[in-house]
């Protein structure tokens, strides 16, 4: 059995293949999900799984150099979008190294989740509770 934290099959496969700038949108149960993208639906019920618990898990087994997301999050949803934003700090803190943050309309945001490799669907109920990270180099 794995050891790591993140065990669903789907998700470490898709972080295990991740190239450099490759993106990964983890959005709320709401988001519309392009039918070219990988769609990986972790959505069980309201809330479950949660969007912060879900970014916690991805930023665990992967390496990040930029986020995207809608400049809605922040003044709609700020009390999540704070927590994403100290997270984000965290692990700046860890790896030594800025990440990136980049705000778009939410319309814009939209537009660019086709870009991504694949959109992970959470159960978070929250307005905007979504974010595009872009693969780094551990190097």
């Amino acid at each position: 059995m794995k050891k790591s934290t993140l065990l669903h099959a789907e998700l470490s496969y898709l972080v295990a293949t991740l190239g450099h700038t490759d993106e990964v949108t983890i959005c709320d149960a709401g988001l519309p999900v392009p039918d070219q993208v990988q769609r990986i639906d972790l959505a069980l019920t309201h809330g479950v799984p949660g969007f912060i618990e879900t970014v916690c898990t991805l930023l665990s087994e992967s390496q990040i150099e930029g986020v995207v997301m809608a400049e809605e999050f922040q003044q709609v949803s700020p009390a999540l979008h704070q927590s994403l934003m100290g997270l984000l700090q965290e692990e700046q803190a860890r790896m030594g190294r800025e990440i990136a943050v980049t705000y778009l309309s939410h319309e814009a945001f939209k537009q660019r989740t086709h870009q991504s490799r694949a959109v992970v669907r959470t159960g978070e109920c929250t307005p905007y509770a979504n974010v595009i990270f872009q693969a780094g180099v551990v190097f």
